[in-house]
């Protein structure tokens, strides 16, 4: 994204993952935000995965780069610590310190346990396993996890369970890419209308907006050479007959990707018939408005693994 005279009302509601933070991300934290507001975002959610609870949950390459569950969670306290520092010192950009969660074992309880130790401004749900498959780690995952649950079909009715109890369950204030499970599905537009699936996609949206919850309109597929945001067209279209309110997410994982694909995600949802509505929803003002670092994040010989 190149810097210029036009400048929209550039938001991310998913964003900033960095290679210091993050095993599959490029530079720095200081260097991802200062990308933000050197292309005048107005506010941006900052967000990292959690950590895995045990070693188990390792991704290949975390396992490569020597760490343990252990050192993952120390890694993410650490990123906590670093990102509320920017917060207070970036004044005319809001940055919202965010974690994003994982579906891997007692998940429930895990992200409960960090939600209440660290106090981030939001949870951004997301799924990233089935049945404890990362199966958008690649596509020998995604056949693994096709295989795992009986087909193609089975896999996507599956996630959408999955995505249903964690919404329900944790009740996170942004949904992220809602239909990431068509990832490595090039015929999804079939797949997504199959009446299982659509039956199940229909009830989350219907859950989301009964929370009043914001949805990802996630851009990132767009630079990996996509056709379309997360989520699909149709999905859009029932989201937008519930009321849902959809802001646009880069899911940036370095300096070269912040806001690329955001002023497109934006025209978009306008065309999409969402209006502005992206540029501030009531749940991101009242976060905006109430942030802060909350509760004292434990910190140096404090900090024990859990």
């Amino acid at each position: 994204m190149a810097a210029g005279k036009e400048r929209k009302y550039l938001v991310s509601v998913h964003g900033g993952h960095s290679g210091q933070y993050c095993c599959h991300a490029q530079d720095t934290l200081d260097e991802v935000v200062q990308a933000y507001a050197r292309y005048g975002f107005n506010w941006v959610v900052i967000s990292e995965h959690i950590p895995p609870q045990t070693d188990a949950f390792l991704y290949p390459d975390e396992i490569e780069a020597g760490l343990d569950s252990k050192a993952m969670y120390q890694r993410f306290a650490a990123y906590l610590d670093h990102c509320r520092r920017l917060q207070r010192q970036f004044l005319d950009m809001k940055i919202l310190v965010a974690m994003e969660t994982e579906t891997c074992g007692n998940y429930l309880s895990w992200i409960t346990r960090l939600r209440s130790e660290f106090c981030p401004d939001l949870v951004v749900g997301a799924v990233h396993h089935v049945d404890d498959i990362a199966f958008d780690y690649g596509p020998e995952q995604y056949r693994q996890a096709v295989d795992k649950c009986g087909g193609l079909e089975k896999l996507y009715c599956r996630y959408f369970d999955l995505q249903h109890a964690m919404i329900e369950g944790l009740k996170p204030q942004v949904v992220a890419h809602f239909d990431l499970i068509r990832i490595f599905d090039p015929g999804y537009s079939k797949t997504i209308s199959a009446e299982p699936v659509r039956r199940r996609w229909l009830r989350n949206l219907e859950l989301v907006a009964d929370l009043g919850l914001v949805l990802d309109y996630n851009v990132s597929s767009l630079r990996k050479g996509a056709a379309e945001p997360y989520p699909t067209m149709p999905i859009c279209r029932r989201a937008r007959e519930l009321g849902i309110i959809m802001a646009p997410g880069d899911d940036s994982h370095s300096v070269a990707t912040v806001g690329v694909g955001i002023k497109r995600g934006i025209k978009l949802l306008e065309k999409a018939g969402f209006g502005d509505s992206w540029k501030n929803p009531p749940l991101i003002d009242e976060v905006i408005e109430n942030r802060g670092p909350g509760q004292p994040v434990i910190t140096g010989s404090e900090r024990k693994f859990l």
